[in-house]
């Protein structure tokens, strides 16, 4: 494993797009299959490796780009060799085509894609068809393959940014990770927020839930610890159907996962079709029952010039069921 040397010899190792959303005592085995769990943690509790220069717990999440500190030398690396990538089935020609379509912005660094709600960016024991294991569909010519850099749920639709090379990946998972990008969503809520713009800011945490796992709100102290991880999200409500719905505005400060819902339902008004964290209270007669959670826009800095900003148009969805509650706001 070949990687920069860090103080007193210790090696920093970056997390690849592949591996962003793994915990970080998973990705450890998946390098270092010898080492034990009991292990893991004495490491890290030890300060012996690191998460981008300080101290982190077995189950933080990475991002891509992230560096990890390690020791000079690890006995479980005794033959131990990173794991093979899993085959991933290429998209078909149909699929090529589809995929290509969805591009909303191209230049030398990065593409934009509006990914459809119900396409999963990633793959998983239960998922087949995924779009990271399609992106040579999306090379139009270059040498390199496209990166992810960032992920949106499976049901989530909207703007999703890929870069065009590693070194576009590392620079733009870079901007994700220090903040420096503005997400803007759009969502149908059931119910209309108090007040009706405000500053959501409660850590979340992984609990067991039926069928998996899923983010869920543990704290409300507002501090990253055992409770939970920092999580804060802005929001403003742009139109509500008296007191069944509103259409909000989300812009989320962290990056955590399932932030916007566990959010949303840990004020009292659920996300539209999301009965993971809703329940039944997050379901309208006469509405779908598909998530209301869009990416609209993405703002992302440029050198020496105005802001890239990149949208996505409203789906489908989401613009029937505004029509239906009479939900005004911006332009479907």
């Amino acid at each position: 494993m070949n990687a920069p040397p860090g103080e007193g010899g210790a090696r920093l190792v970056a997390v690849a797009a592949g591996e962003a959303g793994l915990r970080l005592d998973r990705w450890l085995r998946r390098r270092f299959p010898g080492l034990t769990q009991g292990r893991i943690e004495k490491l890290l509790r030890t300060g012996q490796i690191r998460l981008e220069g300080g101290r982190a717990r077995a189950g933080a999440r990475l991002e891509a780009g992230q560096s990890v500190r390690l020791p000079p030398r690890l006995p479980e690396e005794e033959g131990a060799r990173p794991p093979p990538a899993p085959a991933a089935k290429p998209a078909s020609r149909a699929e090529a085509e589809a995929l290509r379509r969805l591009v909303l912005y191209r230049d030398d660094d990065l593409i934009a894609i509006d990914k459809p709600a119900g396409l999963a960016v990633q793959g998983g024991p239960r998922t087949g068809r995924h779009l990271d294991a399609m992106l040579d569909a999306l090379r139009f010519g270059s040498a390199e393959r496209p990166r992810l850099v960032h992920r949106l749920d499976r049901d989530t639709s909207g703007v999703l940014v890929l870069a065009r090379s590693g070194a576009a990946a590392a620079r733009l998972a870079a901007l994700f990770r220090r903040r420096e990008t503005v997400k803007t969503y759009l969502a149908v809520v059931v119910g209309v927020p108090r007040p009706r713009q405000g500053r959501i800011e409660i850590p979340l945490a992984k609990a067991a839930a039926p069928g998996g796992t899923r983010e869920t709100v543990r704290a409300a102290d507002g501090e990253e610890g055992e409770e939970g991880r920092r999580a804060v999200t802005l929001y403003r409500v742009l139109d509500a159907a008296g007191r069944r719905a509103a259409l909000v505005e989300l812009k989320p400060l962290t990056g955590r996962t399932h932030q916007l819902r566990a959010h949303m339902a840990a004020i009292g008004t659920p996300i539209l079709g999301d009965g993971k964290y809703g329940g039944r209270g997050a379901f309208l007669p006469g509405l779908a029952g598909r998530l209301h959670l869009h990416a609209l826009a993405i703002e992302l800095p440029r050198q020496g010039g105005r802001p890239l900003r990149l949208e996505a148009p409203v789906p489908r969805h989401l613009r029937e069921s505004r029509r239906f509650l009479g939900l005004a706001g911006p332009p479907i």
